[in-house]
């Protein structure tokens, strides 16, 4: 019995990957603390890349290739070209300060790959960077090379 990729979608609604901002004016800051990490923890990366397309208005049904891009002796990364590479997304969990150079020019070197007729949009995870200075320095590489549109979720 064939058990692989018959190229069939099959959606369930469900509620949104992020959660609701709900500030306790008692307990501000353990409020903000606790609104880091503002996507649900119990959902996969499908499923917020899912979202992602709905929210930014693209069919579901576009073609989505995900590529692990190892990068030196640190973690793994999923990189996924959505239509032909109108939109990258990197959903990892962390980004350290070591693999941010190394991953912008391996989203660049995919962009250039796919060569995607349009603007292309960069998507990452705003929690996965330490700080602003890492998140920064990405979206400047980037924007060296043409990405111009860098957002984060």
């Amino acid at each position: 019995m064939f058990t692989g990729d018959i190229g069939f979608r099959v959606f369930k609604l469900d509620s949104t990957n992020i959660r609701e901002w709900d500030p306790d004016s008692d307990k501000i800051a353990e409020t903000l603390e606790a609104s880091i990490e503002h996507l649900k923890t119990d959902r996969t990366e499908q499923d917020i890349l899912f979202e992602l397309l709905l929210k930014l208005g693209l069919d579901l049904c576009v073609p989505i290739e995900t590529r692990k891009k190892a990068l030196g002796a640190t973690q793994a990364h999923d990189l996924h070209s959505i239509g032909g590479g109108s939109l990258l997304v990197c959903l990892s969990q962390s980004v350290p300060q070591v693999d941010v150079e190394p991953l912008a020019l391996a989203i660049v070197a995919r962009h250039q790959e796919l060569k995607p007729a349009g603007e292309t949009t960069v998507v990452f995870r705003d929690s996965a960077f330490a700080d602003d200075v890492a998140k920064t320095n990405i979206t400047a590489i980037l924007q060296q090379h043409g990405l111009e549109t860098v957002r984060s979720l």
